[in-house]
């Protein structure tokens, strides 16, 4: 697998959805496109290693969505953050840029706002790759207990708990490293800025507002699911095994739906792309690109 790190990523933000919309691409956009979805503690940063080693065989669009990295979300948009919200967005964000077809790389939150854009227009969806992107509700771990509090008594009490577990340093920074056999792996801006954003003011309670309707995934599986088995696409499910939010069973339901979908566990966390990046690359060319192993 040749090392794209010469081919340029561009830097760009386009308005959408009344909202102006940071991402990166890289890549011919004559080749096949796949559309990069980031999760929560995230943003497109978390592409940046994966993008280089692909973009000789797709053109790669990775944006942030609205909450997260470089997006921004003007206050009189008078943003509602929701699940429906972000797919929503990115419906309008794929028309702003004119992508008629692609493939989708699904990462925790970017899994049900992604498959939200799947419903929205299937025929357009080439390919899948779900990386700790869940959408079964055996995929849920034990470390979901606070929030699944906050969903059942939405209390400012059950609020605080998951405002003091998760957002910040040490709560993002155990999500990035936990399961990690080698912490130095990771690189710690990843951490860092992913916390360093999220103390913009006003963007806490847009987090948890996302976790309370997260809730509202759970009711959208059997749609998410619906949808792989109607279309059968060529399907990666490769997870870090060790994540404690979305653990192996998830992995393996998607081939309940789709029998030929790939399932590959790898010795990592949550953050996979972090410590596998080179591994992913190679298996997203062979399944989704059609390159021989």
């Amino acid at each position: 697998m040749p090392m794209n790190t010469h081919l340029p990523v561009r830097n760009a933000w386009v308005d959408a959805d009344g909202i102006r919309v940071f991402y990166r691409e890289a890549g011919e956009p004559t080749n096949p496109t796949l559309l990069l979805l980031h999760g929560f503690g995230a943003s497109s940063h978390q592409f940046r290693e994966l993008i280089p080693l692909l973009a000789d065989k797709f053109h790669l669009v990775a944006p942030d969505l609205p909450g997260f990295g470089f997006t921004d979300v003007p206050a009189e948009r008078d943003y509602r953050y929701t699940f429906d919200a972000l797919g929503q967005t990115l419906v309008h964000f794929v028309d702003a840029l004119g992508l008629e077809r692609y493939a989708l790389y699904v990462f925790d939150y970017g899994a049900p706002a992604g498959l939200r854009l799947a419903l929205a227009a299937p025929e357009r969806v080439t390919g899948l790759i779900s990386q700790n992107g869940n959408a079964y509700l055996e995929g849920l771990g034990d470390a979901w207990e606070p929030v699944r509090a906050y969903w059942g008594q939405p209390t400012a009490a059950h609020r605080q708990v998951v405002n003091d577990a998760v957002l910040n340093l040490e709560g993002i920074r155990w999500q990035y490293l936990h399961g990690v056999t080698d912490p130095e792996q990771v690189a710690p801006e990843t951490y860092y800025l992913a916390t360093l954003l999220m103390e913009r003011p006003g963007n806490k309670d847009i987090q948890l507002d996302l976790f309370l309707d997260y809730a509202s995934n759970l009711t959208r599986y059997p749609d998410f699911q619906a949808f792989f088995r109607q279309t059968q696409l060529p399907t990666l499910v490769i997870w870090g095994k060790h994540d404690p939010f979305f653990i192996p069973p998830g992995a393996a339901a998607y081939q309940r739906d789709n029998p030929n979908a790939v399932v590959e566990l790898l010795d990592s966390g949550h953050f996979a792309l972090e410590t596998h990046v080179a591994h992913i690359a190679k298996r997203i060319r062979e399944v989704i690109g059609g390159e021989t192993a």
